[in-house]
């Protein structure tokens, strides 16, 4: 081990943020090797944990059993990380590597690790801070909302992505009256082309939720204690929970205040380096360079989250490897499991295997002639592949993908084998 690693591997190393990613970069550089002082700043009042059944299984069955700890809380002092929970930074100075916590307490690094992650973008309207509402992002607003999302009980979405429609499908397996309020005219608009969005919205209102697209809001107002939530065409949805989901915007203050590069999301390099080579960051507040995809991007995903931060703390160990991972996304809607590999745009190619809502269904995008996205509905295996087969290059002929008698593990083993041969080429 050279002199610089093993100066790595003693330094103290802080971590803004314990969440999954704060959670997952402790772990890894624990498990990499590192020996010196580790402090992860967190100011919700919990070990880190993971995020995704805060809108499926905590909100329909409640309990923190269904919380997926990143690690058992004895963990944390048996491998010696200093857990500040509760608290929060409230500013970085470069020059000292010093982390000044609100309360005052100064805490030196030689590396900083910022995953601050992202806070629920507010609603700019009339009656938006009705007791009633509520927005979905922790543990304690999983609880909250838990409570009130009993059987009989109506209940107003505002936001049709994945957080909302994640809700209004545990609310309706409670039994509740389900109105979702979306402006666009479909829902995930965002991230989903018009007939994967039009699947859903049949799904959902099958499902006996009441889904309004286009809709336009006017305001919230209060009556009796309910909330009563207001269309612009007249239209009043009373409410015991209004849950609002209009995205989420990266916590970047922190860094900016600092000088570092933010645009979107604090600015990185592929290896998670920010504008100062002794700070990274990773997760939802990150907008690294992604090789695969060929420009800088912010994801918003439990796989990024983790596999980032991952990589984060192996490159501040000396490994030197870009983080380039195919986009992974997941949604579970009722019965129906959505996923989705690289980043789908409106005008790609587009190849349907399958029919939804009967069996798998796949549908491939190809940008430029090459497999650059996939949108899979209970097509978990099949969509590992076409994953797979971009991470490649997605070099694969357009008739085998549109051929359905063609298995995408087929092509992907083809892929592979090409993908070899040229390696082999190159090298000679």
């Amino acid at each position: 081990m050279s002199g610089s690693d093993q100066a790595a591997r003693n330094q103290p190393i802080v971590i803004i943020g314990a969440g999954q990613a704060g959670g997952r970069a402790a772990e890894a550089l624990r498990q990499g090797g590192h020996t010196g002082p580790l402090t992860v700043i967190g100011d919700e009042p919990h070990p880190p944990y993971e995020r995704p059944s805060l809108s499926k299984e905590m909100l329909i069955e409640g309990g923190d059993d269904k919380i997926a700890w990143i690690r058992p809380h004895a963990w944390y002092q048996e491998a010696g990380v200093t857990l500040v929970a509760g608290r929060s930074a409230g500013a970085v100075e470069r020059v000292g590597k010093t982390v000044i916590l609100t309360d005052g307490t100064a805490l030196p690094y030689g590396t900083l690790i910022l995953a601050t992650g992202a806070q629920p973008r507010p609603l700019r309207l009339e009656g938006a801070d009705h007791p009633c509402c509520h927005t979905l992002r922790t543990l304690e607003d999983s609880r909250r909302l838990f409570d009130r999302l009993r059987s009989g009980a109506p209940v107003v979405v505002i936001g049709a992505g994945f957080i909302g429609l994640e809700v209004a499908a545990a609310a309706r397996r409670n039994g509740c009256s389900v109105t979702v309020i979306e402006q666009a005219d479909q829902p995930m608009a965002r991230g989903v082309p018009p007939a994967v969005g039009a699947f859903f919205a049949a799904l959902h209102r099958d499902r006996g939720t009441t889904l309004l697209t286009g809709a336009t809001l006017t305001r919230i107002s209060d009556r009796k204690g309910l909330a009563l939530v207001e269309t612009a065409d007249g239209r009043q949805f009373p409410a015991e929970a209004v849950v609002i989901g209009i995205g989420v915007t990266p916590n970047t203050a922190l860094a900016a205040a600092a000088g570092l590069e933010v645009d979107d999301g604090i600015v990185t390099d592929a290896y998670g380096r920010t504008s100062d080579a002794a700070i990274y960051a990773a997760g939802d507040v990150a907008r690294h360079f992604n090789p695969v995809i060929g420009r800088h991007i912010r994801l918003e995903s439990w796989q990024n989250a983790q596999n980032q931060a991952i990589a984060v703390a192996g490159n501040i160990l000396g490994a030197a490897r870009p983080y380039a991972e195919v986009p992974w996304f997941w949604s579970d809607q009722f019965e129906v499991n959505l996923q989705i590999a690289g980043l789908p745009q409106a005008d790609d190619d587009v190849l349907l295997r399958g029919t939804p809502g009967d069996g798998p269904a796949l549908y491939l995008h190809l940008r430029h002639g090459r497999l650059a996205a996939a949108i899979g509905l209970d097509a978990g295996r099949e969509l590992r592949f076409a994953k797979e087969i971009i991470a490649l290059g997605g070099g694969v002929d357009r008739s085998a993908l549109a051929d359905p008698a063609i298995r995408l593990a087929d092509l992907y083993r083809d892929c592979k084998r090409l993908a070899t041969e040229l390696a082999v080429a190159k090298e000679a």
